[in-house]
């Protein structure tokens, strides 16, 4: 977990600066992630079950979350985010029962926006959307990123 985060091509555009993070951190995060009544983390493993990355549900609600997925750089290209995903995206609307599941991308994360194209998420008018409530509720973006992010959902 620690090698994306201190890797600067794979962190450059998130919205977190991981850089600072510590082993102690990711320690902490992982201890955290047991309590799956607010988020839900899980990991993204390999065929011979190696830690590639992470996928979350955050912020859940009784309709909604908000997604997120970060990977190691050799794990780019291999079907692991696609699949990783999926299964989370499926977690999330079959066995928690939610009605949509959001996230965004800042533009300039161009590897990130034409995987989300490629795969035919579908891009929404966050402004325009009942789940601004959510976004605003969750407190972690500004009215100009709100603004400027491309924002997804699946239902």
């Amino acid at each position: 977990m620690l090698e994306w985060m201190h890797d600067t091509e794979i962190i450059r555009d998130l919205q977190t600066n991981f850089t600072s993070k510590s082993l102690k951190d990711c320690v902490e995060f992982i201890e955290q992630s047991q309590d799956t009544s607010k988020e839900m983390h899980l990991a993204i493993v390999d065929e011979s079950d190696e830690y590639m990355g992470t996928v979350s549900l955050k912020h859940i609600t009784k309709n909604d979350a908000e997604f997120a997925i970060t990977i190691r750089k050799k794990a780019m290209g291999k079907n692991l985010s696609k699949n990783g995903m999926a299964e989370i995206i499926r977690i999330g609307l079959e066995d928690l029962g939610l009605n949509k599941i959001y996230w965004c991308v800042n533009g300039i994360n161009s590897r990130a926006v034409r995987f989300y194209d490629k795969n035919n998420y579908q891009r929404i008018d966050i402004k325009n959307s009942e789940l601004l409530n959510s976004v605003r509720y969750s407190g972690c973006y500004t009215d100009q990123q709100i603004d400027e992010y491309i924002w997804y959902e699946v239902e």
